[in-house]
């Protein structure tokens, strides 16, 4: 059918008009519509679809582009959230702030839903565009850099289309009524013909469609032929420090058009399980990493057997008896082991005794022939294989060796084509050892690349103290809110997004720093408090009845937004009644005849103040003054109306587990626990948070943000909240 689409020549749909254009659906233009008017499809059947966002499913729907409307049911509803948030571009004293939200979603993310372009990325870049000088302003200053990488790379992907639609559309001041387009002169003409880097500075040197310059580069890196991998140990779950690893091989895996890969390392039965890996793929799917395959070191036993054999044939790996003490000293302070000279035969069959698991066999090891006398002590004949009688997580009792980590890790790096792996700089002097042994296996090297490992103050991340706790009973399990786990922070609240953001502005810097929690929280607060819904809550205990003597004789409802700023986060019901609850500390705060604000209200008048024998404050007596001014008061107070559809809330506030910023070498982190690091407090809640979901986080006004753990199941059981810290907290009692 043929579309007509007709709307007002002062507003322009230019998401639709763009979107149309991307999408190859032709439409005849009629600008004629009264100001005002929606943007209309008119059919040559007949019929009509009235509204940009009505629009822009239907261009989805019909589009031959792959995806355009989302891959998938879920997709289309977070494509329908960018759609409904695309409207606070328009309102002036929101866009910077909405460009700050955006730039901190896009920081690990090449489009805004999904793999490729859809109708939300049109949406948004459509929003940005429409801003004209304002937003032209804001690339240059470089205030968004993850915006404006995203922002160009549609903008030189779709360049002849989307600068004639700007062109013709699109003033200095913004939308409006379309504009003359003006001849170029050839410096323009120049421009035209050269691409737009990252930063909105023109460079001559890219083609379009192709990425930005990065800030870090891999060395050796090839866009499309990088191959990384995230390997972690299937005995833990995965906590912060691990997800620095994960994150920065999925941003650099992007960047560079490459793959990642997850291999589980799993070399030592003794703390391997398959509840560790089903865990740690849980995790690895929360911190949105997008991997290829999944892969086990497990997998390349023969090859890794055959390999150790190779090495003792050609002498450059021996089995060794020496006790393990022994072979401590004896490696510390450079001493051969008296069976580094057996021959290649004897090893063999001491080898034989170790796959039987005979006596015999259980004393050995074997060991790399590198060099006792380097001064880099990881190079002085490292553990090859060891044997270990306990089965298998996934294989049983078929192995009774297992190679370590040193010796595992760069032969598999090696045969699955990895080309840069990602190692903590905590590892930097075992790199030379990596090298040496690839070099000796006769395998390809692989490119190490460093980053310093993260520590979090007042944080224990080590497996075996972390365990304590949750075999001691001090926290409710892996996921407990106090815990650094990748479930337990994000059970306390924190956006992946705040995570990535994180971790990402410290990049691969090799300097050991200690972080503040603070800084995390900051960035998380930025990304919820745009979007959060607001409710209300008082504290249950000692809350204050005010009467309004003026007030409604019956109850009434209003319908208000759940947030003032943001569509998205809908509507709540609130109930006006004569009586409202108010905390005790605001009641004890008021004066006779002061002036005060209730909030989603108005301003009333307190006139009677009733205490008790002993100070406390029984009940207030007051008369609304909706005409007062909200500016002239010093209070503004959040209140309950006094019905029975309030429920019962628990707000749960949390601690750091320990007092100390940092152990010192061999402290023992049970001497600095800290006593007390959970707070419950009773409050009442407004009806609407009977809706709330797990995992939904909002603001509960003038007390923080929380996030749902348990929603409402009936009257008696309360909601439970679990406080978010902002950034600001003092929680460590000094």
């Amino acid at each position: 059918m043929d579309v007509k689409l007709s709307f007002s020549a002062d507003s322009p749909p230019l998401a639709a008009i763009a979107a149309a254009e991307v999408a190859g659906i032709a439409l005849s233009i009629d600008s004629s519509l009264p100001s005002g008017s929606p943007p209309t499809f008119l059919f040559s059947s007949g019929l009509e679809l009235h509204g940009i966002n009505v629009l822009l499913r239907y261009i989805g729907r019909t589009a031959s582009i792959s995806d355009f409307y989302g891959r998938d049911a879920f997709e289309s509803g977070q494509i329908d959230e960018w759609l409904e948030y695309a409207p606070i571009l328009a309102s002036g004293a929101e866009f910077e702030g909405a460009c700050n939200y955006i730039d901190g979603y896009l920081l690990a993310r090449t489009f805004l839903v999904g793999h490729s372009l859809s109708i939300a990325d049109i949406a948004i870049w459509s929003g940005l565009a429409g801003n004209g000088q304002r937003w032209e302003s804001c690339r240059k200053s470089k205030k968004f850099p993850n915006l404006v990488r995203w922002f160009n790379s549609i903008s030189v992907e779709y360049d002849a289309i989307l600068n004639k639609i700007t062109s013709t559309y699109v003033g200095k001041r913004g939308l409006g009524k379309p504009i003359a387009a003006k001849a170029k002169g050839k410096e323009q003409q120049l421009v035209d013909h050269q691409t737009k880097n990252a930063n909105g500075d023109v460079s001559d040197k890219g083609k379009a469609g192709s990425r930005p310059t990065f800030e870090v580069d891999l060395p050796g890196a090839e866009v499309g032929n990088v191959r990384l991998r995230f390997a972690p140990e299937p005995s833990g779950y995965l906590h912060i420090g691990h997800s620095k690893a994960a994150l920065l091989n999925q941003y650099f895996a992007q960047r560079y058009n490459g793959q990642v890969i997850v291999r589980f390392d799993d070399t030592n039965p003794a703390k391997e399980s398959n509840e560790f890996v089903d865990s740690l793929l849980k995790d690895i799917e929360t911190l949105g990493i997008k991997y290829e395959t999944v892969t086990y070191t497990s997998d390349y036993f023969p090859k890794l057997m055959e390999m150790a054999e190779k090495l003792i044939s050609e002498g450059k790996a021996y089995v060794d008896d020496t006790p393990r003490e022994q072979m401590q000293k004896e490696r510390m302070d450079g001493i051969e082991s008296r069976c580094r000279n057996n021959s290649p035969e004897e090893n063999m069959k001491l080898w034989k005794e170790m796959i039987a698991s005979s006596e015999r066999g259980l004393q050995c090891c074997i060991r790399g022939k590198l060099d006792m006398q380097d001064p880099n002590k990881s190079l002085r004949d490292p553990v090859y294989y060891r044997c270990n009688p306990i089965p298998h997580h996934r294989i049983g009792s078929k192995y009774k060796v297992y190679p370590t980590y040193d010796f595992a890790c760069p032969f598999v790096d090696a045969i699955e084509g990895i080309t840069h792996a990602l190692r903590s700089s905590e590892y930097h002097d075992r790199n030379a050892q990596y090298y040496r042994i690839q070099e000796d296996m006769g395998v390809r090297k692989v490119e190490i690349y460093e980053f310093s490992r993260l520590n979090m103050v007042y944080t224990l991340l080590s497996k075996r103290k972390l365990l304590w706790f949750v075999q001691n009973g001090k926290v409710d399990g892996w996921d407990d809110p106090r815990f650094p786990t990748v479930q337990g922070i994000v059970r306390r609240g924190l956006k992946i997004e705040a995570l990535i953001q994180f971790i990402l502005e410290q990049g691969a810097s090799k300097n050991l720093n200690l972080m503040e929690w603070d800084k995390l929280w900051t960035i998380n607060k930025k990304i919820i408090d745009p979007v959060c819904p607001r409710h209300t809550a008082v504290i249950e205990e000692g809350s204050v009845l005010l009467t309004l003597i003026d007030g409604p004789e019956k109850p009434f409802v209003r319908i208000i937004p759940r947030h003032k700023k943001y569509e998205g986060a809908g509507e709540k019901a609130t109930t006006y009644t004569r009586q409202i609850w108010i905390e005790r500390a605001d009641a004890e705060s008021v004066s006779v005849d002061e002036e005060i604000t209730l909030m989603d209200w108005g301003n009333a008048i307190v006139k009677e103040i009733q205490k008790d024998e002993h100070g406390n404050v029984l009940r207030l007596t007051g008369i609304l003054h909706l005409e007062g001014s909200v500016k002239t008061t010093k209070l503004k107070l959040t209140w309950l109306p006094e019905m029975s559809e309030l429920v019962n809330l628990s707000l749960m506030e949390f601690d750091y587990l320990i007092t100390k910023k940092k152990l010192e070498e061999g402290e023992d982190f049970i001497d600095v626990l800290n006593p007390c690091t959970k707070k419950e407090t009773a409050a009442l809640g407004d009806p609407n948070m009977r809706n709330l979901q797990r995992g939904e986080i909002l603001q509960l006004e003038r007390k923080g943000y929380f996030i749902c753990d348990v929603p409402f199941v009936r009257p008696s059981k309360p909601i439970v909240l679990f406080a978010i810290p902002d950034g600001r907290q003092l929680t460590v009692s000094k």
